[in-house]
């Protein structure tokens, strides 16, 4: 019931967001149908009263022809041809009053000076300072509104000023304020977005400036070491004098040499500012696991694989994570438990994939090699991105365990449920480090 609560309501939100930036998208068009409809009663009762009031230039013959036509049959078109169509085609031009202005200036100052009318003059001088940005046309449709207005209204000079300023200066006033408005408005967003590409473009640049100096440092450090380690291995592939150590060194000369291809990669992709794309170089799966098992043997390693469950094809994603958290472990054994034996197990579950790498409490030198510290804190991440988590500890043994589940179908009702912030990083409860326990 809730969920069906929220989806109406999002409906109806997004119905009212439609409706909205339908009407704000045709905004301007609607005032100009409501000023050419609403305003045309109003311009008629204008027309009407200047007449019957003897203002205007036709309001002396108007008044002695319409007298004169007794038979109403005759009296109502005249009344139609002389009062309703001009009024009517003042109000149709004010729908151009944004495109068009002069012609509803024009009729303005017409009816001004012919009926006493000053609503379509009013509209037209508070539209066009509204809407366009030239003062010169303005000024002389003001003049002529001006002399409208001194021939309609003549009788005084009290009346005359005062009429003026309620007829011409008031909407001039009301359009110029307006107008200047929009254009401070139209400034202030065309800046706003101009410094938002400029701080895009200032972003950019200091991105493609960082990824250069990490490039560049990458190169100038780990990519001369990784040479120079690879020139001292094939010397002492040629110069060995067992085969053993021979084996030892060319295995060490193909990795180097395969870490410096990959590291071309990655400086090209932090050179290349034009493309975030990764290196197009085949990503390695779940097929490349013997390979890595292999070349830790022949580093003199013990590592046992286990495989349970039926096989099915996974997702690409999966399946590189899985290679990661194989390949994490078996460097960490490496480092920290020298001379142990490793145990690799993958599970193909039903709706998941469960990895696990367990070695033995290390016989070699307590002296590691130096760490980064940052091993964990990046499997994690990758593990939590692909929707799995990550769990590492002790075994009661003295060895170490790190197991990876990721899902790989839709999740049923007996699944694990989502991984909450810090389950990735917290040791599974029960199970006391036993890689062998029930459920595993």
């Amino acid at each position: 019931m809730r969920g069906w609560l929220r989806s109406r309501a999002e409906s109806a939100a997004a119905l009212a967001r439609h409706n909205w930036m339908w009407w704000w998208d045709r905004r301007l068009r609607i005032a100009d149908w409501c000023y050419a409809v609403f305003t045309l009663p109003f311009s008629g009762l204008m027309m009407l009263a200047g007449t019957s009031s003897g203002l205007g230039l036709l309001s002396p013959p108007l008044t002695g022809v319409i007298g004169l036509l007794s038979n109403a049959l005759v009296a109502l078109p005249a009344v139609f041809v002389l009062f309703v169509v001009p009024g009517t085609l003042a109000s149709v031009a004010m729908l151009w009053r944004r495109s068009k202005p002069k012609w509803l200036m024009l009729a303005g100052v017409l009816l001004m000076a012919l009926y006493a009318n000053p609503i379509p003059l009013m509209v037209g001088l508070y539209s066009y300072p509204a809407h366009f940005s030239d003062r010169r046309p303005l000024t002389g449709w003001f003049v002529l509104g001006l002399l409208a207005t001194s021939v309609t209204y003549n009788h005084t000079p009290v009346s005359f000023v005062v009429l003026s300023v309620l007829y011409l200066v008031v909407p001039v006033i009301a359009g110029l304020w307006i107008g200047t408005r929009r254009q401070l408005i139209d400034r202030l967003q065309e800046r706003a977005e101009r410094l938002e590409r400029e701080q895009h473009m200032m972003a950019d640049q200091a991105i493609s400036a960082e990824r250069t100096r990490i490039a560049r440092e990458m190169h100038d450090v780990v990519a001369h070491r990784v040479s120079l380690m690879v020139l001292h291995a094939g010397g002492l592939e040629v110069s060995a004098a067992d085969e053993r150590t021979a084996q030892a060194a060319g295995l060490i000369r193909t990795t180097g040499r395969e870490a410096l291809a990959e590291l071309r990669g990655i400086l090209g992709v932090l050179r290349d500012d034009g493309t975030d794309a990764a290196p197009t170089a085949p990503q390695p799966v779940l097929d490349d696991l013997e390979r890595l098992i292999a070349e830790w043997r022949g580093a003199g390693m013990e590592v046992s694989r286990e495989e349970t469950g039926p096989r099915r094809p996974l997702p690409p994603a999966v399946q590189r994570t899985a290679f990661r958290v194989v390949q994490e472990g078996l460097t960490n054994a490496a480092k920290h438990a020298t001379g142990a034996a490793v145990r690799v197990w993958l599970h193909h579950g039903p709706n998941r994939l469960e990895v696990e790498v367990v070695n033995e409490p290390g016989n070699g030198p307590a002296h590691a090699p130096p760490r980064s510290g940052y091993g964990l804190t990046g499997l994690r991440e990758r593990v939590v991105l692909a929707g799995g988590e990550l769990s590492a500890g002790v075994c009661p043994d003295g060895g170490w365990r790190m197991r990876a589940i990721l899902p790989v179908g839709e999740e049923g009702p007996d699944t694990a449920a989502e991984p909450g912030p810090h389950s990735a990083e917290v040791e599974e409860e029960g199970t006391d480090g036993d890689p062998h326990a029930p459920g595993r």
